[in-house]
């Protein structure tokens, strides 16, 4: 529609310049001019000329390209804003308008250890009204694990957030142990500040990524080893290729050969979280819900309540936080940790564990 309306505004752009160029040979020819005046008229008028003629070329020209262009740029923005799936595929005639994402901001005491009791347990409130709708309707609203936010499933499906399949997840899975999380706590991109969503839009413009389109293994190792290459100056080495296939695997758990744009997006949200934020920073970005969550999966398995679990509870802690199979978590590297220790070392992996498509995996923290 945009394309369209801008075609039909540089016709009507041209019609005009055609009249006032007409008007304005119409009035030479009436009046009589000295030298210089002519001069002038024809500098203008071959001017006027010109703008036409550039105005004809545009009309004329091939709508394809200008579509290609707009469509990059709107994904760009999209991308930049947080806004996540193109929203221009929506109808919009009986939809609400998409909320305006607000990154957060790093505060000057973000490196500082946070206060994280395990003693201490949190309330956990729910919001009472639907954060679309703000109506009150009990029963009906569906909760975020993440978050307090709580949602009807028709509003989400008016906003475009809630096709076939999640609303069936929606619906199953909301009020369980295991949850459901909003199309806000989905988007882990929404995590990054301007300054670090600029930097990662930077990395993936000169990677030649394309937004919203899916990777396949060959598109993912060949983005692996040119990010490789500008970090370090040198080409990515056979091991960590591998571990970039394992990365892959991890993030295409249906086998379909392709992994899809979210999935990849949350995924080097996660990581350059990981390379830019220390772990105090991090563990500021969990939610109240994410902590007590964490808090009750260590006190599960601190039998004797010293603050401390050995190896084996340890990656029992993680097996139970993250609902993976078992021969999944024994190639985990974790050790014996205490509870401020437990919470650093698996805080990216909580972080990770928030998109209800559950194929972020990362490899274990060094």
């Amino acid at each position: 529609m945009g394309v369209l309306m801008s075609r039909r505004q540089t016709v009507e752009r041209v019609q005009k310049v055609s009249l006032a160029v007409s008007a304005f040979k119409d009035g030479l020819r009436e009046q009589p001019s000295t030298r210089r005046r002519g001069e002038a008229v024809t500098a203008r008028q071959g001017t006027l000329e010109q703008e036409v003629q550039e105005g004809e070329e545009e009309a004329s020209a091939g709508p394809s390209q200008a579509e290609e262009s707009s469509a990059s740029k709107a994904a760009w923005e999209r991308l930049r804003d947080g806004r996540g799936v193109e929203p221009e595929e929506f109808d919009r005639a009986n939809r609400f308008t998409p909320p305006a994402f607000i990154r957060p901001k790093r505060e000057l005491h973000d490196d500082e250890p946070p206060d994280i009791s395990l003693e201490q347990r949190e309330q956990i409130l729910n919001d009472e009204m639907c954060e679309i709708c703000e109506v009150w309707t009990a029963e009906s609203l569906f909760p975020c694990r993440i978050c307090p936010r709580v949602y009807h499933d028709g509003c989400l499906r008016r906003m475009g957030y809630l096709q076939k399949d999640s609303a069936v997840e929606v619906t199953e899975t909301a009020h369980t142990e295991t949850g459901w999380s909003c199309y806000y706590c989905d988007n882990l991109n929404l995590l990054l500040t301007e300054e670090e969503m600029y930097s990662l839009m930077e990395t993936l413009k000169s990677c030649k990524i394309i937004p919203e389109s899916c990777l396949t293994l060959d598109d993912f190792l060949h983005y692996k080893h040119q990010v490789h290459k500008q970090q370090f100056e040198r080409t990515m080495p056979e091991a960590q290729e591998e571990q970039a296939a394992l990365q892959f695997n991890a993030l295409d758990p249906d086998k379909k050969g392709h992994i899809e744009w979210q999935d990849f997006l949350s995924h080097e949200s996660i990581q350059l979280l990981q390379k830019i934020r220390p772990q105090n920073a991090l563990l500021r970005l969990l939610t109240p819900k994410e902590r007590e969550r964490a808090r009750a999966a260590f006190l599960a398995l601190d039998q004797d309540n010293d603050g401390f679990i050995g190896e084996g509870e340890c990656r029992q802690a993680r097996h139970t936080w993250f609902r993976k199979h078992q021969k999944e978590m024994l190639s985990c590297n974790v050790r014996s940790v205490d509870w401020p220790g437990f919470l650093r070392e698996n805080v990216a992996y909580i972080l990770a564990a928030r998109p209800n498509s559950a194929a972020l995996h990362l490899q274990p923290l060094a």
